[in-house]
């Protein structure tokens, strides 16, 4: 499956609407996702689990987090990162990146009610988290459909084809 260019992740990860799902461990040992709204500051993911979160909670008693960003419209471009979350600002810090929480709101809402919401909720704890893309220990996978005129085998990575089965190479 082909994957997406630095130029392409970027802009697929700066695109209005795509959610994130973040992947953190429970207490009890089961997994957790959810999905989140984030923004794109550099190299670095941000998104503000509320101070009572269970995520916060599971961020806490381990750092290590899953992401997962897709589309359900065709090329189907998808990025999966698996790393260590960074807590930029704990809960309780929040004046100090209120104006980022705005952008972040923005980019899933409209203007007028990113403002209603955000000054409704300033009384809520949030933290302000991270995960590098850049980081040693962070993997990033990123794929997408073939498009027209590239190869349709490439719908799977190669090592998904059976040897001797129609779309293999053997």
């Amino acid at each position: 499956m082909p994957k997406l260019t630095g130029d392409e992740l970027e802009a697929f990860l700066d695109e209005r609407g795509h959610l994130a799902r973040i992947g953190t461990v429970d207490e009890d040992g089961f997994p957790r996702v959810l999905p989140l709204w984030f923004i794109r500051d550099g190299q670095r993911l941000l998104f503000t689990p509320r101070e009572p979160a269970v995520i916060w909670r599971n961020i806490q008693a381990d750092a290590r987090i899953g992401l997962s960003i897709d589309e359900a419209e065709q090329p189907y471009r998808k990025v999966t990162v698996q790393g260590e979350c960074i807590v930029v600002h704990p809960p309780g810090e929040d004046d100090q990146w209120r104006d980022l929480y705005r952008a972040i709101t923005r980019r899933y809402t409209s203007e007028r009610f990113a403002d209603l919401y955000v000054d409704g909720t300033d009384d809520q704890p949030r933290a302000l988290c991270a995960i590098d893309l850049d980081a040693p220990t962070t993997r990033v996978s990123t794929w997408r459909m073939p498009l027209p005129g590239e190869d349709q085998r490439g719908v799977w990575a190669k090592r998904y084809y059976r040897p001797g089965t129609k779309w293999s190479d053997s």
